[in-house]
């Protein structure tokens, strides 16, 4: 999604982020989204989606 600006794209995967980890600090949320915004592949896709990709690892069993 290369029309959203970062700032906004960024702010929408941070949050996407803090629904799955309640207690870690907002701040280093995003900048975990900051990161995620620089890899081109999660970039195009919408932050919520770019957020559940990059977390999948978490969810598959061992």
């Amino acid at each position: 999604m290369e029309n959203v600006p970062d700032e906004l794209w960024i702010a929408a995967c941070a949050h996407r982020l803090q629904r799955q980890w309640h207690t870690v600090d907002p701040e280093q949320l995003e900048e975990v989204a900051r990161d995620l915004a620089r890899d081109p592949r999660l970039r195009a896709m919408d932050p919520g989606s770019a957020a559940l990709d990059w977390l999948r690892p978490l969810h598959e069993p061992g």
